[in-house]
C-alpha cells in the first residue's frame, strides 16, 4: 500500500514531495481568497406587493384574538368581491356593558382570510358566485350552532341572563364560562337556506356542571325515544 499512497502533501498544506508549488488548477495555488460575489440589490419594500392579508402593525382585537378586518383587494385576486357584512344573531357583550351582536366576514374578508391560512385559488376552478355560497354557508352553519347552544343553556333559564358567544365558543353564564365543543360534518347537498352541515354541539367535559348537563340530556333524549316507540306500537296496533 506504501506505493500508492501520494505524499505531495503534508500537514498545513506544506509541500513535502519534489513539486514546490501546488499545480495552477489548484485553489492553494491563489495565495489571497477571491472576493465575496456581491449581493444581488434589494429592492425597496414599497416595490414588492405582499400577498399577507394581515394588516401588519396592527392591534389584534381582544375579544376574538383575530386582527382587524382587511377589506382590501389581494393581489392578483381575478375577480372583485363585495365587502359588505351581515349581522349575526349572536349576542356580544361590549365593555361599558352593552350588548351587540357579531358580525359575519364579508367575502373579501373571507378571501384574505383563506389565502392567509395557505389556500391558492389558483389551483382550484373558483368562480364569483361560489364565494357568495360559501359565505351563506358560513353563516348558516354559525346561525345553527348557536341555536344548538341554545338549546343546552335552556336547561338553566331560570339563572339565564342574555349571554354572549365568544369566536372561540365560550358561553357567559352569570359570570361562569362555560365551554361549547361543536363539530362540523359533510351533510351533502346544500339546501335552499344555505345548511348542509350536521353539526354535533354539546358541553366540553371540562366541568362537572357541564358532565351532570349532558347526562340529563341523554336521559331525556333515551326516554322520550322510549315514549315515541310506545306511542308508534299503540298506532300499529
Amino acid at each position: 500500500m506504501g506505493n500508492s499512497v501520494s505524499a505531495d502533501v503534508g500537514f498545513h498544506g506544506k509541500s513535502v514531495g519534489n513539486n514546490a508549488n501546488p499545480p495552477p488548477e489548484c485553489p492553494m495555488h491563489k495565495k489571497t481568497a477571491p472576493p465575496p460575489p456581491a449581493e444581488p440589490e434589494k429592492k425597496p419594500e414599497s416595490s414588492k406587493p405582499s400577498e399577507c392579508p394581515v394588516q401588519h402593525g396592527s392591534d389584534i382585537n381582544p375579544y376574538n384574538m383575530m386582527p382587524p378586518a382587511n377589506q382590501q383587494p389581494a393581489p392578483d385576486q381575478p375577480f372583485n368581491l363585495p365587502t359588505q357584512r351581515q349581522v349575526s344573531t349572536i349576542p356580544r357583550a361590549m365593555p361599558d356593558g352593552s350588548t351587540e351582536f357579531w358580525v359575519y366576514p364579508s367575502q373579501q374578508m373571507f378571501w384574505n382570510a383563506m389565502l392567509r391560512k395557505g389556500w391558492r385559488w389558483k389551483d382550484e376552478d373558483i368562480k364569483q358566485k361560489d364565494m357568495d355560497d360559501i359565505i351563506k354557508i358560513h353563516n348558516a352553519n354559525n346561525e345553527q350552532a348557536w341555536q344548538e347552544v341554545l338549546k343546552w343553556e335552556a336547561l338553566h333559564a331560570k339563572q339565564y341572563e342574555l349571554p354572549f358567544d365568544r369566536h372561540d365558543w365560550i358561553v357567559d353564564r352569570c359570570g361562569k364560562d362555560v365551554r361549547y365543543v361543536i363539530d362540523y360534518y359533510d351533510g351533502g347537498d346544500v339546501d335552499n337556506k344555505y345548511e348542509f352541515a350536521l353539526l354535533d354541539v354539546r358541553p366540553a367535559f371540562d366541568s362537572l356542571d357541564n358532565v351532570w348537563d349532558r347526562m340529563k340530556v341523554m336521559y331525556m333524549r333515551y326516554r322520550y325515544e322510549l315514549i315515541g316507540e310506545k306511542e308508534s306500537t299503540k298506532l300499529t296496533n
